[in-house]
């Protein structure tokens, strides 16, 4: 184990469409969480922010803007980017500075106010980035590629339209009891089912939306935590960060093809699965041990690949899982119980910090109507464009 830092403070903006902008969602966010924690701003040593690609002007990122959002008081500033895993790492930067002794408090704050529609690349010929080259030259849109791993499950595994419904009801239901949902209305698969094709076979109710949002956390030593009187807080106990390896054998955004030129046979552990496995491996602890999980639900039958790569069930044996009810609340593991990204939408630096913040409000029993009963350990599980892995297991 590397060693393990204490959750002192969760706070959030609720997700939606609100039209202002990623500052004012942050900083609200970031005051939450220090209210949460008995703080106030000056006690903040270190604030790290978790950057959007939209995220300020030249000059100006979001550990330095969040920081002179809430008013300049000397705290070191860090950004960091890695796509959807961006808050993952803006966690596992603030753990790093703590367990090194290198600051006692520490921020962490991920805002974003999204475009209209699925995300797309920005204007100007870049025929280098190969995240613009799947847009532009093969018009290779993210649901699009939800849907090849969804047809994959059905080639591969026998998954159906309505499993992938299925995933959305679940997640829903879960959502209509979060007050930072976007979506707070239960769904039933006849819905799913009659809303329209976005990329065959998964309907719009399928995918997950693009969403203004805010999260934040202020992480401390545990030396700090007793200090502030918090004789059992949520422990950060490991932080997984891993890249893949070659050879991919896999699709995966942004790359258009799998890897044909190195030798060799297929790594033993993929990508995917290798996520989780390191977490697990840090934190001394398996699937087994897990009372609940969060994971990245950018579709319905991503959800459900999710199941297999954190070791909960045997590969194809997801949906089994699924219709059995062990991941719906009150089942043997709870998945999403947030509501997960069907419910709150994608608001690209913040949602690896929300996963940890539901994980926070779970094990401390304060989750009120999806409160997971008992929970004592959870998991989160999130994959950044471009080879971000990210997964967090959380104690108490």
């Amino acid at each position: 184990m590397t060693g393990e830092v204490a959750v002192l403070g969760a706070g959030m903006h609720p997700w939606g469409k609100w039209g202002r902008g990623f500052v004012e969602y942050g900083t609200k966010a970031a005051r939450a969480a220090l209210a949460d924690a008995g703080l106030e701003w000056s006690a903040i040593q270190s604030v790290v922010g978790a950057n959007t690609v939209r995220c300020g002007y030249p000059g100006q990122v979001a550990g330095a803007t969040f920081a002179r959002a809430l008013g300049w008081q000397g705290a070191r500033v860090t950004s960091v980017y890695a796509a959807c895993a961006s808050g993952a790492r803006a966690i596992d930067t603030a753990r790093a500075q703590i367990l090194s002794g290198m600051a006692d408090t520490v921020l962490v704050v991920g805002s974003d106010a999204a475009p209209k529609g699925f995300f797309a690349p920005a204007g100007g010929e870049r025929p280098d980035d190969p995240d613009w080259l799947r847009f532009r030259v093969l018009g290779a849109t993210n649901p699009a590629y939800f849907a090849l791993w969804a047809r994959r499950r059905m080639a591969m595994y026998g998954d159906t339209a309505e499993d992938f419904a299925r995933v959305k009801v679940k997640n829903a239901a879960a959502g209509a009891a979060n007050p930072y949902a976007r979506y707070r209305s239960p769904v039933t698969a006849e819905e799913v089912a009659a809303s329209p094709v976005v990329a065959d076979p998964l309907r719009l109710l399928d995918i997950c939306a693009t969403s203004d949002g805010a999260a934040a956390l202020v992480l401390g030593s545990m030396a700090t935590a007793r200090r502030l009187g918090m004789s059992r807080p949520v422990r950060i106990r490991a932080v997984s960060s891993v890249s893949p390896t070659h050879p991919r054998t896999a699709l995966d955004l942004p790359d258009i093809a799998t890897d044909s030129a190195p030798p060799g046979s297929p790594a033993a552990d993929p990508f995917r699965p290798s996520i989780a496995r390191a977490a697990y491996e840090e934190a001394g602890l398996g699937p087994e041990d897990l009372s609940l999980a969060e994971v990245y639900d950018l579709s319905t039958a991503l959800e459900l690949e999710w199941y297999e790569d954190m070791g909960l069930c045997g590969p194809g044996e997801a949906a089994k899982l699924l219709r059995e009810g062990a991941t719906s609340l009150g089942g043997r593991i709870p998945v999403n119980p947030s509501g997960g990204l069907a419910s709150f939408g994608e608001a690209v630096p913040a949602q690896a910090i929300a996963q940890v913040c539901e994980l926070t409000w779970q094990l401390r029993g304060q989750a009120g109507e999806r409160q997971v009963a008992g929970a004592s350990t959870g998991i989160t599980v999130n994959q950044g464009l471009f080879g971000h892995g990210s997964s967090v297991v959380a104690v108490r």
